[in-house]
C-alpha cells in the first residue's frame, strides 16, 4: 500500500475544500437568497444572508473568513431551517469600527438574535465559536448551540505564536494585507504553499485578503470568552460540540474542557475531519447538524 506523506495530503485537503467552497458559492448564487443589515449597538452595520424556511439557525464563522463559508452546507439546511449567515465585523458586506472590543462582537451576536423575534438556534465555527459561548448571556432567546471547535479556553501565548502575530501588525502597518494571510496559513497553521497557490485562484481568497486586518487582532482575544468559567457553566441551552477525528489536540482538549463546564452539552466526532469540514465534507457536517437540532425539538 502506498503512504501519502501528510504534507500531500493536506495539501489535497486544502485544494478540494476550497474548490467546493467555489463551486457552491457558484451554484446557489440567485437561490432566493435576501441579504439584509441590521445596526449593532455600536452604530455598525452587520450584513447577514437569508435563506430558506423553517425555525431560525444563525451561522458565525471564523477567523479570516465571511458568510460565504458556509455555502456548500446552506442548499443542504435551507428546506428545514430558516438561515441567517453572517458577515462578522470587519469583513463581507459589514461594517466595522476604529477601536476593536470582543466585547462588541458578543454584542452583535446579541443584537441579530434579538431582531428575530423567536427561540434562535446558533452554529459557530472556531473563533466564531468563542464569539457565541461569549454572547449566550446576552440572548434571551437562545434555544440551542453548535459549537465547532472554538479555540483554547487557555491559549498558549507562546513566544512564536506572539512573533507571528507581530509580523502580522507589521505587515498591516505597510499595507501589505496578503502577507498577513501567508503568515496564517503557511506559517501559523501550516498550510502547504502549494495548497495556498490553488487557494489564491478561488472567490474565496479575495474576502480573506480583503479581511486580513481581522486576523491578528482576533488572534489576541482568541480566549477571552473563558476567562470566567463561572459564565460558561451558567449556559444551559442545549449544546452540541463537533470535532474533526484528524483535528489538532489542542481543540479535542478544548472540547473536553468545554464538556465539563456547560451542563447540558454532548459531542460528536466527524470522521476523517479536520478543522473545515463544511468544505470537506459539507453532507457530513449538514447531517450532524440537521440531527442535533431536529432530535432536540
Amino acid at each position: 500500500m502506498i503512504t501519502i506523506p501528510f504534507g500531500i495530503r493536506y495539501s489535497i485537503i486544502c485544494i478540494v475544500r476550497y474548490l467546493t467552497q467555489a463551486i457552491a458559492i457558484i451554484n446557489i448564487a440567485g437561490n432566493n437568497k435576501i441579504y439584509d443589515k441590521i445596526i449593532s449597538s455600536d452604530g455598525t452595520t452587520l450584513a447577514y444572508e437569508r435563506v430558506g424556511s423553517g425555525s431560525a439557525l444563525i451561522l458565525v464563522h471564523g477567523t479570516g473568513a465571511d458568510h460565504t463559508r458556509w455555502a456548500s452546507i446552506l442548499p443542504r439546511l435551507a428546506d428545514r431551517f430558516k438561515i441567517f449567515s453572517i458577515d462578522r465585523r470587519g469583513r463581507g458586506a459589514s461594517g466595522d469600527s476604529e477601536q476593536y472590543s470582543i466585547q462588541q462582537e458578543y454584542k452583535d451576536i446579541a443584537t441579530i438574535a434579538a431582531s428575530l423575534h423567536e427561540p434562535v438556534d446558533i452554529l459557530g465555527h472556531s473563533f466564531g465559536a468563542a464569539v457565541v459561548l461569549g454572547a449566550a448571556h446576552m440572548i434571551p432567546n437562545l434555544r440551542r448551540l453548535i459549537l465547532y471547535e472554538p479555540p483554547m479556553v487557555r491559549e498558549q501565548h507562546n513566544p512564536f505564536r506572539l512573533e507571528l502575530i507581530r509580523r502580522m501588525e507589521v505587515a498591516l502597518e505597510n499595507g501589505d494585507r496578503e502577507a498577513v494571510v501567508l503568515i496564517l496559513l503557511n506559517e501559523m497553521l501550516h498550510v502547504p504553499l502549494v495548497a495556498i497557490d490553488m487557494m489564491r485562484a478561488t472567490p474565496a481568497w479575495v474576502g480573506q485578503v480583503a479581511a486580513a486586518h481581522t486576523i491578528p487582532r482576533e488572534l489576541r482575544v482568541s480566549d477571552a470568552y473563558g476567562q470566567e468559567p463561572e459564565s460558561l457553566k451558567a449556559i444551559r441551552a442545549q449544546t452540541l460540540f463537533l470535532v474533526g477525528s484528524e483535528s489538532l489536540e489542542s481543540f479535542k482538549a478544548t472540547t473536553e474542557a468545554l464538556l465539563g463546564l456547560l451542563p447540558n452539552s454532548q459531542r460528536q466526532i466527524l470522521p476523517g475531519q479536520q478543522h473545515s469540514a463544511m468544505l470537506t465534507a459539507p453532507e457530513l457536517f449538514a447531517s450532524e447538524v440537521s440531527r442535533f437540532l431536529l432530535a432536540s425539538e
